[in-house]
This record gives C-alpha cells, structure tokens and sequence, in this order.
C-alpha cells in the first residue's frame, strides 16, 4: 500500500519537467534513440533471411504496416495542407515508389543477404554524395569548384566512391573473428554460423546490389524535391507510395514468388522482424526523424548516420557473430570520412547563401536519412 503521505505526480507535472529538458539535448536523445532503431533493423533483416524469409513476401508486409500506421496521420493531420490529386500526381508517385521503395528495398535486401548488415549500413553513408553527384549532373543543383564548399562536396564524394569501391572490390583479410557459439545456444548459434558461414553468398555482388540500393535511394531524394513542391502533404506523399509498392512488389510476387506457403509467417521471429520494420523503422523512425529536420535540420540528421553502422557493427559482432574484414573496414573510413566532407561543404554553402543574400541551394532534401520509404 502506498504511503499516505506521498503525494502521486500528476502527468501535467510529468510534461512540465519534460519541457524543461533543452530542445538540444532532446534532439541528440531522439537521433541516438533513432540510430540504434535503424541499426536494428539491419540485424533483425538479417535474420529474417536467414530464417527464409522470402524477399519479396518481407517488403510487401512491411509497407502493408508501414501504409497502415500512416494512413490515419495522414489523413487528419494534413486536411488543411493536402492539395487535390490528379492523375499527373498519382503517375509521379507511381514512379517515384518504383526508385523510392521497389528498387531501393530490393536492391538492398539482395545486397544484404550476400554481405552483412554492418557494411550494408557502412555503404549507406554515401547517399548524401551520390545525392549531391546526381543533383549536379542533372543541373539540379550548381557545383562551385572556386569555393572551398564545392571543393569539398567534390572531395566527399570521391571518397564516398572509393570507399564504396574498396569494400566492393577488396574483401580483404578477417580482421575480427568472434566465437558466437560461446555466448549462443541451439537454434541462435545455427543462424549466427549461416551469417557467418555460407559459401554460396557473393560478397562482390551483394556490394553491386547495396550501390544500386544507394542509387535509388538517391535518386528518390533528388526526384522527390520538384513534387513536393507541388505537393508539401509529406504523409499523404509517403503514403501514396507506400501503397504502389505495395502493388508493384505483389506483381513482382506473382511472377516470381510461386510457393504459396512463403507468404505465411512461420514462427514467431518472422513475425518480429516484420512488425518491426513496419513499425519501427517505417512509421515510428519516420515520425521522429520528420520532428529532428524540423527542429535540427537535415545537416544535423545526416551526421548521427555513422552511429549507426558504430551500433550495427557491435550488434552484429555480439548477437549474430558477424566478422570484420580490412576492406570492409578501409571502405567504411573511406565513405565516413567523404559523408562528413560533403556534410561540411553543404553547412558552407549555407554560410555562404546566407551572406549573399540568396536561397539555400535548389536540393530542399539532399541530405535526407532513412524515410518511411526506406531504411532500406
């Protein structure tokens, strides 16, 4: 029984005290809380294709989730901003979710089960330079190689690429070899010894499969820009599209998917890992991340991405017994090193618009992390 005595905490008093905490400090809290989710998610895919999940059957449950956590949001929460569809719309976001979601998760599901998840996480670091690369190429946005922020978003992606080609190129010696079967039993240590033991991956190709991953993903990011400027309803926008991949896995499914005991959930690890990569990582990492652009901006979500592949290499290392090889790790370096120097090139270019009086560069979202439509 409870002391008479105690007075109970009210829940406005609750809020009170949680309002006091700094918005800064809440923002590292909310992107280190954001970072270990995403790196979650890389493992528990994982393990999902080791436990046979099918690939194709894993998206489709996943952004039948993810549509159905952000329908409801999306519909009152957006009333007012949602401008009216029309087919031009409703073809963009047709298109948009064939390089958004259908590529994007394909490629890296393919790429994840011939690697691992600590360099499928390592290769992602380089979406801000290919994004910067392909917004230069299609003159979406402006390379200014007589100031030290082009100079250097230059540089960042030369070493995104290289790095991106080291790990793909250069398996390399084993640098750290864990013994999973000392602190995992029964039927954990036979999944961590698939991880780790099965000759029939291909380390190159699953690298192949991870950079077309980085490409869409990027190409998503630079296409989305001009159609949401038409169309700012961004819950409506990843719904929308939500639901064509959804169509668009499930015609895939029907050509390639024959077994029809593949869209049934197994066990109750299967069941896991799908509710948490369409809960988790799709509805509820995107809420929080929307809220740190608005507050931090996308510069300041793009650099916690290194935490991440930081977790999911520790995850990986002590849960599944995942093993570190050179080139995976120079590449790694490589692509960190180039994402903080195109990160930096960007906050110059700010610095730089700012004293000239002029916009932000024309790329509204180039240094956007994982979205609904993605991690992966």
């Amino acid at each position: 029984m409870a002391d008479s005595g105690h007075t109970p905490v009210s829940g406005s008093s609750v809020s009170r005290r949680l309002c006091s905490v700094p918005e800064k400090f809440q923002l590292h809290l909310a992107m280190l809380a954001l970072q270990f989710g995403y790196a979650g998610f890389h493992v528990v895919s994982r393990l999902a294709l080791n436990m046979g999940i099918s690939k194709i059957v894993f998206p489709v449950y996943r952004n039948i989730l993810a549509l159905l956590l952000l329908l409801p949001f999306a519909y009152f929460l957006e009333k007012k901003e949602r401008p009216p569809i029309s087919w031009n719309l409703l073809l963009q976001f047709f298109l948009l979710a064939i390089v958004g979601i259908t590529a994007n998760q394909g490629f890296y599901l393919l790429g994840l089960d011939n690697t691992s998840p600590t360099f499928a996480s390592a290769i992602q670091n380089s979406v801000p330079a290919i994004t910067f690369l392909l917004a230069a190429i299609l003159r979406i946005e402006k390379v200014r190689l007589d100031r030290k922020d082009g100079i250097s978003k230059i540089a960042g992606t030369l070493l995104c690429v290289t790095g991106a080609s080291v790990i793909t190129l250069f398996q390399g010696p084993t640098i750290y070899n864990p013994k999973p079967h000392l602190t995992l039993g029964g039927a954990q240590a036979k999944v961590a010894a698939e991880l780790v033991g099965d000759s029939s991956k291909n380390w190159t190709l699953g690298c192949l499969f991870l950079i077309g991953h980085c490409l869409s993903w990027s190409g998503w990011l630079v296409l989305q820009a001009p159609v949401l400027k038409k169309f700012p309803a961004r819950l409506t926008f990843t719904s929308y599209q939500c639901f064509f991949g959804i169509l668009q896995f499930l015609v895939i499914a029907v050509a390639v998917e024959r077994d029809s005991k593949a869209w049934l959930v197994h066990s109750g690890e299967e069941l896991f890992s799908v509710f948490y990569a369409g809960v988790v990582a799709s509805g509820i990492a995107f809420a929080v991340q929307i809220w740190c652009i608005d507050r931090g901006g996308p510069v300041f979500v793009a650099v916690y991405q290194p935490v991440q592949t930081l977790v999911v290499a520790l995850m990986a290392s002590i849960l599944l017994g995942e093993e570190f090889y050179l080139g995976g790790i120079i590449g790694a370096v490589l692509i960190i090193a180039g994402l903080y120097f195109v990160l930096w090139g960007k906050n110059e270019e700010r610095k730089f618009a700012v004293a000239e009086g002029g916009g932000a560069s024309t790329v509204k979202q180039p240094l956007l992390s994982q979205s609904t439509t993605e991690i992966a």
